[in-house]
């Protein structure tokens, strides 16, 4: 058994939006990502394997598949690895993201930024 205080992993920096991991088990992998107003997570896909995602703070804008998905606090998002996915917080307040991917694509999915 393993337990963690999310707030331990919410951690804003001016300069970039943040990933922090919670866990990473074998194929699967948890991390919080954190942005504050403007920040922006590019396009990107998970290759073999879901996204799931909660939003714990704030709100938003997803693009899936090149199409808007305003997002706000207790939204959740499941994503399949073929669909890109990028985010911007185009809010006024700080957004976190509580992700888990069950299949990690490759082990840069699996580190702090």
């Amino acid at each position: 058994m393993k337990k963690e205080m999310l707030e331990n992993f919410i951690q804003y920096t001016e300069e970039r939006f943040t990933k922090r991991i919670v866990y990473r088990e074998g194929d699967s992998t948890v991390f919080i990502l954190n942005f504050m107003p403007n920040q922006a997570l590019p396009a990107h896909k998970h290759p073999g394997t879901n996204v799931y995602l909660l939003v714990l703070d704030g709100d938003g804008t997803f693009s899936i598949n090149q199409k808007p998905v305003k997002v706000k606090k207790n939204d959740v998002i499941l994503c399949t690895g073929d669909e890109e996915l990028s985010f911007v917080n185009d809010g006024a307040q700080n957004v976190s993201l509580y992700v888990m991917l069950n299949k990690i694509p490759d082990d840069h999915y699996t580190k702090d930024i």
